[in-house]
């Protein structure tokens, strides 16, 4: 009988550290899945069932506060991704048993493999403020203003670095394992292998940006430094590599194909909300869909007896067929690379040109007719001023409100006491306090501001500079 050969044995000893079901801050142990439903499945249940996945149902996709039906949330696109990512997740899987034989994944089925990056996706945007990526710039752009950079002159420049580079993934990480479900004690309590998938930027702010950069320039980071400690234990129990770029660590492999699973979206469903905008038209989409396909018809028109829904719902559904299938390859053939953390760029660099040339002028054509069409903009401005309102009323209280218990001192004005109390449910409910922690208080007060959906921003703006009628 013919021994394992060695790279074999070794990329099974470092799935089994990545594929560990050991929930991050739990006290108890997780061992081998016994029954039908894995640590894994309980993951997306978690998750399902959360406050914050459900608040996604009115937060930006890439439309602020749009009424039109059928236009994508964070919510329905993360359904999207999540679906995406189990079929790209179950056929890695049943290709890499192929290549390293049955067994060998850890005792990890299929599975198990695609329902860790299904619940890995429906998390990716958890942490993502209202109003989308607009939220994002606005948060940033507010610390950069005079009077908060008198302020961040007090804090390290770790803790500067994580406002004024503010990121929905770091959001997001300090959302699962500090905030939801048990407030600093684990927070969701997620298997290490589902954290280790959703964590496309397993490293701080200082270790991809400069105090420098402009607000809309920073490089994304997927930890803040007030949950390096969470970080770190991930990083030991996956068995994560050292970057080679960076002081961070190197991503989790099944994160490349989350990663791969919302560019999919973007490049296909995300085009279709542009059409129903009437922002694109028909054949400017299903042109890139024929790329993706990896046809090139002489010419692209509506077939007869189909309606634009159907017609793209039928080449989407090729589209995404071929993308699966040559992302999967990818990641099989590149499978050491991404063991040892030492690959470059995303998985789609390492597919069809025809493939990376589809998903390039999709993100291109989203640039130049939804991403700056005036519609768009105007929306944007309009977020913008929303959540400087609302940073403007609160923020302060992390350095004027530093004792809950003297809220009704003199020396905090009627406004602030006022704004407090508003504030002080969310502290309850996290069992917080404004201490004499700027960093921290403005990391919760930010848990507060960026929880809320878009209409809820909107309303509380609008309420605050008096406007009781404009609500929606």
């Amino acid at each position: 009988m013919l021994s394992t050969p060695t790279s074999l044995s070794s990329s099974t000893a470092q799935w089994s550290h990545l594929l560990n079901s050991q929930r991050l801050g739990a006290a108890k142990k997780y061992g081998a899945n016994t029954s039908t439903r894995s640590q894994f499945h309980k993951d997306y249940d978690r998750l399902v069932f959360s406050h914050s996945f459900r608040q996604l149902n009115q937060k930006t996709q890439v439309h602020p506060l749009t009424n039109q039906l059928g236009i994508h949330t964070r919510l329905t696109h993360s359904l999207e991704v999540s679906s995406i990512g189990r079929s790209l997740g179950m056929m890695t899987a049943e290709k890499l048993h192929d290549k390293l034989g049955n067994g060998l994944l850890a005792g990890v089925s299929p599975s198990d493999i695609g329902v860790i990056v299904q619940a890995a996706c429906l998390a990716h945007d958890i942490g993502n403020p209202p109003f989308g990526h607009a939220g994002e710039y606005a948060i940033r752009d507010w610390f950069r203003q005079p009077d908060p950079q008198a302020i961040l002159q007090k804090l390290s420049s770790n803790e500067r670095l994580d406002l004024l580079a503010y990121e929905g993934n770091a959001q997001g990480f300090r959302l699962l394992v500090r905030n939801e479900h048990h407030p600093d004690k684990g927070g969701m309590r997620l298997t290490c292998a589902t954290l280790g998938a959703f964590m496309k930027y397993p490293w701080l702010a200082t270790h991809s940006n400069d105090a420098n950069d402009n607000a809309h320039n920073v490089q994304k980071f997927g930890c803040f430094y007030s949950e390096t400690s969470q970080l770190e234990e991930l990083a030991a129990c996956l068995h994560l590599p050292r970057s080679t770029h960076h002081d961070g660590f190197a991503r989790h492999p099944l994160a490349y194909l989350l990663e791969a699973a919302d560019d999919i979206c973007y490049a296909l469903i995300d085009l279709e909300d542009g059409i129903n905008l009437n922002m694109l038209t028909y054949s400017e989409v299903a042109t890139i869909f024929y790329e993706l396909i990896g046809e090139h018809p002489d010419s692209v028109s509506l077939p007869v007896h189909m309606s634009v829904r159907q017609s793209l719902a039928s080449l989407r559904s090729r589209a995404m067929m071929r993308l699966v299938n040559t992302i999967t390859d990818a990641f099989v053939a590149n499978s050491e690379d991404l063991l040892a953390g030492t690959l470059q760029g995303s998985l789609f660099a390492h597919c069809d040109t025809t493939v990376q040339t589809g998903i390039l002028q999709a993100k291109q054509l989203a640039r130049e007719k939804i991403f700056n069409h005036p519609n768009k903009v105007r929306m944007e401005l309009m977020a913008n001023q929303c959540l400087h309102r609302l940073m403007d009323a609160f923020v302060p209280l992390a350095w004027t409100g530093t004792e809950t218990s003297e809220a009704t001192s003199s020396s905090m004005s009627f406004e602030q006491q006022s704004l407090l109390r508003l504030l002080q449910p969310h502290l309850d409910e996290h069992r917080r306090v404004l201490s004499d922690n700027i960093y921290h208080n403005i990391l919760n007060i930010l848990d507060f501001i960026t929880g809320m959906n878009d209409h809820e921003a909107y309303r509380l703006a609008q309420e605050l500079q008096g406007h009781w009628g404009t609500v929606v």
